[in-house]
């Protein structure tokens, strides 16, 4: 019985899709719930599973093809010919894992570290397995790429990029490469631009004295951890101040939609975090509700869920304010570029110990510069400046987090 397997339905802000890879060939036994194909959106990777064991038929959508919700992909025989699948799978991973080859059905890898790997352009042969029989996890992939990031020499770093020029037959001593944009990075480049062109964009900076967070951070870093499984970090805190600030200056948490102003009376926060396929948004919900143990957990779970490409549509739609952290990076001061349709972003940056005059003597203090990009349009510079005063006030003298003063 011949079963067809299409493009699944798309959000409503999604329009099509783009085949990223395929995981299986003509010909190849699948099983029930197999991955068969990445499909790559504007925000997401969706992978779309084997509804039955069977054979794979004609692919009708190659990698790199645009397709949309309904799209045929391709057809699955369904019968007696997928029954062989189980008993040889057990079989393959008995070799050692460098000995496996490196090609994209190698049994070892799961679809979601085969993905993680051909992002990274990494030979999947290096990584030693800690899994089942050797199988490569998430978690594998990760301690080589940090690995391999600590390693003195770059000659592990600069092999990929070498082997990419020899394959496009590119020599010389200056070698070039054109590569097209993943969906993903052209889709950041479009709103990018828009925002610039669409959005009168002021910023306005600050400087916010951590010397209290430091100290609370400190005192109750055991307990904290002990109770909530989680380490305090700096985030929590900034997310706290921010929501107080918004509440206090309701304009930097609306937005434009034509010749209207939407207030939102609720706050959504973007958390901006970099992963292997560009920098992703995910949406933190009614940040107001929340304690600082369950903001420390969903801001590290979205750490990793964007590492392992994770993130849902779910994760990364609305928003009404966003928060970016440019210090993980080492960025003293930066102009955060506004994530449309919000009005307002809030640029984190590295802590540095500067010498700061307190009661008329010179001390050291850990300093952070803070950046407010907004929408001139709706936001103005007084609004704007006593924003960004009010988090600086709230960081320096966390009690008033308690208060709401």
């Amino acid at each position: 019985m011949s079963i067809k397997v299409n493009v699944p339905a798309l959000p409503e802000s999604v329009a099509d899709a783009t085949i990223l890879s395929w995981h299986r060939s003509p010909g190849d036994t699948v099983r029930r719930d197999e991955n068969l194909v990445d499909l790559e959106t504007d925000k997401v990777v969706l992978e779309v599973p084997s509804p039955v064991d069977g054979v794979l038929g004609q692919i009708t959508a190659n990698e790199g093809d645009t397709v949309q919700a309904g799209d045929l992909l391709v057809v699955i025989e369904e019968g007696a010919a997928a029954a062989p699948a189980p008993t040889e799978a057990p079989e393959q991973p008995e070799p050692a894992a460098a000995e496996t080859p490196d090609t994209d059905q190698d049994p070892v890898l799961t679809p979601a570290v085969r993905r993680m790997v051909k992002e990274m352009e990494i030979d999947p042969r290096e990584i030693k397995g800690t899994g089942k029989d050797g199988r490569i996890l998430k978690s594998d992939v990760t301690s080589y790429v940090e690995a391999r990031k600590s390693a003195p020499e770059s000659a592990a770093a600069s092999t990929p990029m070498d082997s990419e020029i020899t394959q496009s037959g590119i020599e010389g001593e200056r070698p070039e490469q054109r590569v097209p944009m993943t969906r993903l990075r052209a889709t950041i480049a479009k709103r990018l631009l828009e925002a610039q062109q669409n959005a009168a964009i002021l910023t306005t900076f600050n400087e916010v004295n951590l010397k209290a967070v430091n100290e609370l951070r400190s005192r109750y870093r055991d307990s904290f951890e002990k109770e909530h499984e989680v380490r305090l970090g700096f985030m929590s805190f900034f997310i706290k101040a921010a929501v107080e600030a918004l509440k206090k200056f309701p304009a930097v948490n609306a937005s434009v939609d034509g010749q209207e102003i939407v207030y939102h009376g609720y706050y959504d926060i973007g958390i901006a975090v970099g992963s292997p396929r560009g920098l992703v948004v995910p949406i933190l919900r009614d940040a107001d509700r929340l304690s600082f143990g369950e903001l420390e957990k969903v801001t590290r779970d979205f750490g990793k869920k964007a590492n392992d490409g994770s993130l849902t549509f779910e994760d990364l739609t609305g928003g009404t304010f966003t928060i970016s952290n440019g210090g993980v990076f080492g960025s003293m001061l930066s102009t955060p570029i506004l994530n449309p349709p919000q009005s307002a972003i809030l640029g984190m940056h590295s802590i540095q110990d500067r010498p700061m005059v307190e009661n008329g003597e010179i001390v050291i203090r850990p300093m952070m510069y803070l950046a407010l990009s907004y929408d001139h349009r709706i936001i103005d510079g007084r609004e704007a400046v006593q924003f960004l005063v009010t988090i600086k006030n709230v960081l320096e003298d966390p009690a008033r987090l308690l208060l709401q003063v």
